[in-house]
Order: C-alpha cells, then structure tokens, then sequence
C-alpha cells in the first residue's frame, strides 16, 4: 500500500518550520506504529523554500516534501504491510494548518490470483 498525500492552503510558516513538519511526521509513525530504521534525513532548503525529509522504515518509507511559497505539504508513506486509517485531514489541519488534505491509495506488488516465485 503506498499512501500519497497532498496538504493545501498550509500555514507558510509551519511548512517552512523542520521542526514542526518533523513533529508531523513523527506523529504518523507513532500512532501507524510504524519502525523507524536508522536516522531520518532532514534538509532545510534556503527561505522562502521549505524542508524535506525521509524516514527509512522495516515496512518501507515515509518521506515529506515543503513548498511554502505555495501553502503546500506533500507526503508519501509506503508500507509493506496493512495499517489502520490516519485521519490525515483532522491532523494535517490541526498541525499544519492545511484547508484541504487530497489522500490517494495506490495498491503495490498485489497479484491477481496465486502468487508464484520465480
């Protein structure tokens, strides 16, 4: 399952802020009990750009795109491995400050009947 997700009409300073778009992303892994492997990488661009960040997990990845000059938060969680609904919108609103949250699952590595090795 990969989860795509765009954030709209952010707060310019909370998506330009590492620390709080860090405070989002940790959120998601604690509460999708997800496993953090290694040290996340985290780059803060030059003003008024914003930040970017990626987490390696055991069930694949979570990354973070900024664009304050837009009011716009993008993320991408990849998992290996079913997980409950996060409720994107309600939080990303809370933390961030986004006025519309666009969420798309896309199915990964599902075959249509049997799998067979190879």
């Amino acid at each position: 399952m990969e989860l795509i997700v765009d954030a709209y009409e952010c707060s310019e300073t909370s998506i330009a802020d590492l620390g709080t778009v860090r405070a989002v992303c940790e959120r998601i892994i604690e509460e999708l009990q997800l496993t953090v492997v290694g040290k996340p990488l985290w780059h803060q661009f030059p003003s008024p750009s914003g930040v970017t960040g990626m987490y390696l997990l055991s069930e694949s990845h979570l990354t973070c795109h900024t664009f304050p000059e837009y009011g716009l938060a993008t993320f991408n969680l990849y998992c290996c491995r079913s997980r409950p609904e996060w409720p994107w919108s309600r939080h990303l609103h809370q933390m961030i400050g986004a006025d519309r949250v666009d969420v798309r699952m896309v199915s990964r590595g599902t075959l249509q009947g049997s799998a067979r090795p190879r």
